[in-house]
């Protein structure tokens, strides 16, 4: 991600992600309330107003960009840490 603007706890970047996973992720985005603006030709901006929606912003990027192995390992390893602490 890319910086925009340096404001008071809020930034704009632009996130640089394949053009047809772009649409799919400014959805989601929308569904959490996360600002975001995606035009024509344009790279997806956002809006980072705290550390909640960096997490988000990283959770749906990561969901539309990993491959599925990687995605089924990490949640391979999350129920390993899971089974442990219990």
């Amino acid at each position: 991600m890319k910086p925009l603007t340096s404001q008071p706890h809020e930034e704009k970047y632009n996130i640089e992600v394949n053009w047809a996973d772009r649409w799919q992720i400014y959805h989601r985005l929308r569904e959490l309330d996360i600002p975001c603006w995606c035009e024509t030709n344009q790279p997806l901006k956002v809006d980072i107003s705290n550390i909640m929606a960096v997490i988000q912003i990283w959770s749906v990027v990561r969901q539309s960009t990993a491959s599925r192995q990687e995605l089924v390992s990490t949640l391979k390893k999350c129920w390993q840490i899971r089974y442990r602490q219990s």
